[in-house]
């Protein structure tokens, strides 16, 4: 049984966008199991924006990498050694213990993940992980979208962006607008991912695209992005719109206050109410997801929109690879078969 494994570890701190230098691979020698644990070998994992956060000093309790320490974040695999009859060998579970080849769980570190008809196991990390999740709980628990209304999505073809969009038209959404990164990602947003229009936030001022985009103006606002984003969305807010703000990948390796949103004042002139929000808090909205999601998976009415980057010494390639944009929908890394 395997008792060499390989790990990424963060050694030192970004000064504003990560770097490889950040990293390092590393070799582990793994004791012998303890009685009420489970060795388990990693099949996938999610890379995602929220991760360059965690890279800064701070806190390991609120959610801060250590240095020199295993990493955490979503992973997907197979049991292979076990000594809790919670945890058979060979049964697939979800857990956090990610960025290394093989991880030691206790059940109560670990889910099971379901055996869905048609579904594909990476989709519990795409449209049934952190940011499908993320998406609905958006649209349905914090922007509260309606059929009828027409909702903005900013990163369109991301992995949030990807999922909302498919879920905002089947939620019967009237119009549905979003901003990408580049001429293919708007292709892709508007033939595959459920966009009636969207832009490149490249082509020109994010208000005068959005602007053109919702000339009679916007219901609700799916955030991804922050900064001007979040400014032109604010402005094509109707009375009583609502904002959902998920993330500001925009922001997140800036050395530098944002510039915008300047236009804060119209949240109350225009009594919008805006509300952030962690998916980790929203655990119990995934039997929603599922029961509302699977049959349009497995009927290939939607699509799990992924990027996935085969092998795990790519990982840390993976990762930054978020920030040059090279994904479109979620990132993944494939660990093993």
């Amino acid at each position: 049984m395997t008792r060499t494994i390989h790990a990424v570890h963060q050694v030192s701190r970004p000064q504003g966008a990560p770097t490889a230098e950040n990293f390092a691979f590393v070799t582990e020698e793994l004791a012998p199991l303890a009685e009420g644990t489970a060795l388990v070998e990693n099949l996938y994992f999610s890379v995602d924006p929220y991760m360059r956060q965690a890279m800064d000093e701070g806190p390991v309790a609120e959610g801060h990498w250590a240095l020199d320490a295993p990493l955490e974040g979503r992973s997907l695999g197979r049991v292979i050694e076990s000594r809790t009859p919670a945890l058979a060998v060979g049964e697939i579970v979800g857990h956090r213990k990610a960025w290394r080849t093989h991880a030691v769980v206790t059940p109560d570190e670990t889910r099971r993940i379901p055996d869905l008809a048609g579904v594909p196991l990476s989709a519990h990390l795409s449209a049934f992980g952190g940011t499908g999740l993320t998406a609905w709980v958006g649209l349905t628990r914090i922007a509260r979208l309606q059929p009828g209304e027409s909702i903005f999505v900013s990163a369109a073809a991301g992995g949030v962006g990807s999922a909302a969009g498919q879920l905002a038209k089947l939620i019967g959404a009237g119009r549905v607008i979003g901003s990408a990164g580049s001429p293919a990602k708007v292709k892709l947003a508007t033939e595959r991912l459920g966009y009636d229009v969207a832009f490149d936030y490249h082509d020109g001022p994010v208000m005068e695209q959005l602007r053109a985009a919702a000339p009679d103006g916007l219901d609700a606002y799916l955030d991804n992005v922050g900064g001007d984003h979040l400014e032109a969305a604010i402005e094509r807010l109707r009375e009583n719109g609502r904002i959902a703000w998920s993330g500001a990948i925009a922001q997140y390796n800036s050395t530098e206050a944002p510039a915008a949103p300047r236009n804060l004042f119209e949240v109350n002139l225009k009594a919008l109410r805006m509300e952030g929000f962690l998916v980790r808090q929203h655990m119990d909205a995934l039997p929603e997801l599922y029961e509302f999601l699977a049959p349009h998976l497995a009927s290939g009415r939607v699509v799990p929109e992924e990027t996935v980057v085969e092998g795990f010494d790519r990982s840390v390639e993976a990762f930054l690879g978020l920030f040059r944009g090279e994904n479109t929908g979620k990132m993944l890394v494939k660990v093993a078969d």
